[in-house]
């Protein structure tokens, strides 16, 4: 069925509006600088070509590279043929590229040989006939056979979306975005259109972003963190600069040659551009950012957009990125305000919301959740259980209702009716100015069903009782969490950096956990 295209608009979309009426540049890479009309015929191109090599509607393309402008041409290239693109993780061990290459099952690879072409062949033999795919070198010198730019010249530049049924709705999934593997696998999250047009167009305006708008994608584009104002840049009109790796002499020559006005720069790479740009070599002044030391905000200038007095918020890739943002307006929360399309509840085990100012589950509703994870439909069904999407994070809603995010949600603790969450009484342990580390465990008991057990590191050259620890939560946390029993050791048993509950259990007669069994 024909879907409604008076009331779609996809990427595809955002890309022809672009190229018909604005002459900016849509992307600057290396030697490759190509319009907004110039990116919509070689999206076309790729699109064609893609068609050609067998991938249709759903297909995964997987790109397996570092930052260029073709990861954005094939996300627009997928977006016209009701495709999916995912880019995956390059610095992955070989063994897990592999997983990623036979979990995806995608019908084309886009991969690059320099610098990571060795990983990449050691993966690629070990998936072997696991994988039908076709693989195109990106990075591949012009005339080399099967090369992306040669396949690019040689295919039709007509717009595939001009020929009958060939409509693709904005619910459809264009992004596959692997998450952590908190269920001892990642998983891909299939991210619409939709989800994508709408977070980009709130992005923009949080964070200022406008067709004279100059992103440097020098962060990794397989993380939502930066793909966001990459697309948030993109839906703008804005022009996205790309470069394959962070190197701090290179990233300054790009945001003064290009006058970049943001980028994705984390401390450290911060630090190396004081001290190389000390003698004030190259002009920052174009960059619009967070403040930091005095040294680095002489360089750049501050931003005093929303986003930058207020930066950050709660998310995850399951919902494009961010769910709240500090940026919405003033709040006590300590993750601002919930974007005004989504619908978040804070919801009790039994999926009932809870008051403000109580803990529950953070579950969010709207255009940015994903569609599901690919070929994960039990997970699917878990994640989307009650026509919530559940994050699996602890929160409350404060009184001026705005967000407090707390942690991870973990195994519940029941004490006769109430639901006790141990990330919320272990934070409240960790504020007491004696505790080094904690931990909470619940204990079975006749007469409640479990008790509250702290494990408590205290720190070197102090004391503490156990009265002294349950005192400390009454006080600060609802008298129901604080734990009624206390144990004192020197270190908490971890598995890499994750507290080992099993062990810490299997010490203190821990379990009676409700749906566990145990």
């Amino acid at each position: 069925m024909t879907p409604d295209v008076i009331h779609q608009v996809t990427m595809a979309d955002v890309l022809a509006e672009h190229a018909a009426h604005t002459e900016r540049l849509a992307c600057i890479c290396g030697p490759y600088r190509f319009s907004y009309e110039q990116l919509d015929e070689r999206t076309s191109r790729l699109a064609n070509a893609l068609r050609e090599l067998g991938v249709g509607r759903g297909d995964r393309v997987l790109w397996l590279a570092q930052n260029c402008h073709r990861l954005l041409e094939a996300l627009l290239a997928c977006a016209k043929l009701g495709s999916v693109l995912c880019p995956a993780n390059w610095r992955q061990s070989s063994d897990e590229l592999a997983f990623v290459i036979r979990d995806s099952s995608p019908a084309v690879v886009l991969w690059q040989e320099r610098h990571i072409g060795e990983g990449l062949s050691a993966a690629r033999d070990q998936v072997g006939a696991d994988s039908a795919a076709i693989w195109i070198q990106h990075d591949a010198e012009p005339g080399s056979p099967g090369a992306y730019e040669e396949i690019l010249a040689r295919a039709d530049s007509r717009n595939p979306q001009a020929l009958p049924g060939a409509e693709v709705p904005e619910g459809d999934a264009v992004l596959m975005l692997y998450t952590a593997a908190f269920g001892g696998r990642p998983a891909g999250a299939l991210l619409s259109h939709r989800a994508l047009v709408t977070q980009g167009a709130l992005l923009g305006s949080l964070q200022g972003i406008g067709a004279d708008y100059v992103y440097l994608n020098c962060g990794p584009l397989f993380h939502v963190a930066t793909l966001m104002t990459t697309l948030a840049t993109f839906v703008s009109g804005g022009t996205n600069v790309f470069t394959p790796r962070v190197e701090a002499d290179e990233l300054c020559r790009l945001i003064e040659s290009e006058g970049c006005t943001g980028a994705f720069i984390m401390p450290p790479t911060m630090a190396q551009i004081v001290e190389l740009n000390a003698d004030g070599r190259y002009d920052l002044k174009t960059l619009r950012t967070f403040a930091g030391k005095p040294e680095w905000t002489a360089m750049i200038t501050p931003d005093d957009s929303p986003w930058g007095r207020h930066p950050g918020g709660y998310g995850q890739t399951e919902v494009m990125g961010l769910v709240s943002f500090g940026a919405l307006g003033p709040s006590v929360g300590s993750h601002g305000r919930p974007a005004p399309f989504l619908r978040v509840g804070i919801l009790d085990p039994a999926g009932r919301e809870v008051p403000r100012g109580e803990t529950g589950e953070i579950c969010v509703k709207g255009p940015t959740v994903m569609n599901g994870y690919f070929n994960r439909p039990d997970l699917t069904a878990e994640r989307q259980a009650g026509g919530w999407h559940h994050t699996n994070d602890l929160g409350r809603f404060e009184h001026d209702g705005s967000l407090t995010f707390i942690g991870p949600r973990s195994r519940l603790i029941k004490s006769a009716a109430e639901n006790i969450y141990p990330t919320e009484v272990e934070a409240c342990l960790k504020t007491h100015p004696h505790v080094a580390d904690a931990a909470i465990i619940g204990v079975p008991d006749r007469t409640w069903g479990q008790n509250v057990l702290a494990v408590v590191v205290v720190k070197e050259g102090e004391n503490l009782a156990a009265e002294e620890v349950i005192d400390h939560c009454r006080s600060h946390i609802a008298s129901y969490k604080k734990p009624k029993l206390v144990e004192f050791v020197d270190a908490l048993p971890r598995q890499g950096f994750a507290v080992d509950y099993a062990a810490l259990d299997e010490r203190f007669g821990g379990g009676g956990y409700p749906g566990t069994g145990g």
